[in-house]
Order: C-alpha cells, then structure tokens, then sequence
C-alpha cells in the first residue's frame, strides 16, 4: 500500500484509508466482523482509520476503539464533530463550548489519549471561524489532537478558514474530506484547486458513490439482499430520478473498466487516486469480504485513454446529481433566500 506525506502535517496516510461509518447500527453491528476488517486492513498496508461521533451516536467509535486496542500507535486516527450528538441542540456545532466536550467524548470511546486527525463535518454558520479554530488550536497546543481538517467545505470558506488561522497565529487545517467519484465530480471546480493552493491534502469519501461504482447494480437485475441498495433504497439515487441515469453510467463504466483490463471498482478508486491533489480515499465496506475485494484497488494506475473515457462520459467539475456533493449552502434553502 503506498503511503503519502499529509501536507506538514508530519503524518503519512496510506493510500487506501478505513471509513468505519458501517461500524454499528447503520451498518454491521458485529463487532468481532468489525474487529476483522481491522485486522485486514492492517494486513493489507492500511494505516488510516476514519470516524465520526455521529456515527450510530458514538457507538461507532467505541467500536472501533475495541478493535484498535494495543496498536493504537500504529494507526493515523481520525475521527469528526460537529452534527448533533443526543437530543440537545447544543450538542452540535463548531462553538467552543461544544468543541471542549465532543473531543473528550471521542477520545473515551476511541480508549485513546490523542486524535491524529480531528475534522470539522460540515460548515458552522452561526460560528466565527476564528472561535472554532481558536478551539481547535487549543488542544492541538495541548496535544490532544495533531492536526485538524474540514468535511465538505466550499472552496470559499477554505480560503476563510485559512485567512482566520493566519490572521489570528493559529493552527490552520490540513487537509479536507469531501466526496469524490466518477459520478460525483464538482469538487474539481474549486475545492481540489485551492486545496493545492493552500497546502491542504485531501482525503475523499465515497469513492463508490454509495455502492453504485462496485458493479453489483445492473440495469434488468435486483439488488443483491443485503446490499446497500436493499436496506438504503432511498439513498444515493437506488430509487427516484437519477436511478436510470446511474445505471446507464454503470453500463459504459463497465465496458471502460473491461477494456482496461480493470474491474469497475478498481476504476473507480484508480480514478479518485489519479488526481494529483488526492492523498487518500476512504473506502467503507460492511462485511471483511468487501474489504479484501477492495484492497487490490489501492494500486490501481489508470492510463490517459481510460481517464479521458470517463471523461467522455462525465464531464469534469460535474456531478450525476447535485445532491452528491454532501452538503447544500443554508442559504440556498428557499426560505431563506426570498424572505
């Protein structure tokens, strides 16, 4: 597994990372088969394990806190904040009070002293920037957490997050996390292009677009039982509008990835992983099979004819469906921009 330098961060990722959102209720609640997927990942050259507290409400993290114990030291953790935790609205957010509080829960149910990588899931409106980061740097200072990051941040507020940091003499973030497949492209616009500019790294999730890339979803063919189509049939368009335009997708997909020798899931990491600005991509699966399918894709090198292919067939800086992107400015909500 090849390992890049996050920014100056001092940290390396390897370049397949472990997102363990399927930790849990929302996925496999198992947690020896959880602990197993640990396992081989480690085997495989995976160093990098990604989290969130809002993930089956923290029990995702105490899961794989079990699975990590007695080689914490040997992982680059990360793990987020931010979307709300219990019933109390406060329980959210980027202010400080929260920010103090959400970092002790993790490192408790993560059985750690130290997060690597402590990210912002989404924008926080209601909060200056400057106080979030200001609370952020405070336990980097404190050396709770190494380094910090965004989720799904606008190329705009970056660059607002970065000019805050710098303003005030504080840590700045290193590196984003946002989605990014073949059908999910509009972080190429903006956000990859200031990330470069700003010596930010970046992490992709959803490299798969929800399990639409992994070639079981065929045109004329059920869904597999148990698959995320089957539990999940409302997201990532596995019904509603844009399904016939995935699977159409998928169809020519498929025949690029067999003239590249490749399967469909090996062209849909090779692709993410080419971009230059690209350090790592998670990849999620729910079972130790999925896993080891995917493992063989982290090596994947896509040759100019295949990359302009799937250009071909969807154009850069674009997404299939806009809901994709993972996060929708609040002030495009119509209640707010014509009142």
């Amino acid at each position: 597994m090849e390992s890049r330098a996050l920014g100056t961060s001092g940290l390396e990722v390897s370049s397949l990372a472990l997102g363990t959102m399927m930790f849990g209720a929302w996925g496999n609640p198992d947690q020896a088969e959880c602990t197993a997927m640990v396992d081989i990942a480690l085997e495989g050259g995976i160093t990098t394990f990604d989290t969130a507290d809002i993930y089956d409400q923290g029990h995702g993290e105490e899961m794989l806190g079990h699975a990590l114990k007695g080689r914490r030291d040997q992982v680059v953790l990360a793990t987020k904040f931010g979307n709300q935790m219990g019933d109390d609205p406060a329980c959210s957010g980027g202010s400080p009070r929260w920010i103090t509080q959400a970092v002790e829960g993790s490192l408790r149910r993560l059985q750690t002293d130290y997060i690597d990588l402590y990210q912002m899931h989404r924008p926080d409106h209601s909060v200056d920037i400057a106080e979030t980061l200001g609370a952020l740097d405070e336990l980097v200072q404190a050396g709770k957490v190494r380094a910090i990051g965004t989720s799904c941040f606008p190329a705009e507020q970056l660059v607002e997050a970065h000019w805050a940091a710098e303003r005030h003499g504080i840590s700045v973030p290193r590196y984003e996390q946002p989605p990014y497949s073949i059908m999910c492209r509009s972080i190429e616009r903006a956000v990859l292009p200031t990330c470069a500019k700003y010596g930010m790294d970046v992490i992709v999730w959803a490299p798969l677009n929800g399990g639409w890339l992994t070639g079981k979803y065929r045109r004329h063919a059920a869904a597999p039982p148990g698959s995320r189509a089957a539990r999940e049939p409302d997201h990532f368009d596995h019904t509603g509008a844009w399904r016939d335009t995935k699977l159409d997708i998928v169809e020519a997909l498929t025949d690029i990835a067999a003239e590249a020798r490749l399967s469909l899931p090996q062209l849909a990491i090779g692709f993410v992983l080419a971009h230059r600005a690209v350090s790592a991509t998670l990849i999620g699966p729910r079972t130790p099979e999925q896993l080891r399918d995917l493992l063989a894709s982290g090596r994947t090198q896509l040759g100019d004819d295949t990359l302009a292919a799937i250009d071909a067939l969807v154009a850069p800086g674009t997404d299939v469906n806009p809901a994709d992107a993972g996060y929708s400015p609040p002030w495009l909500d119509p209640a707010v921009l014509r009142h």
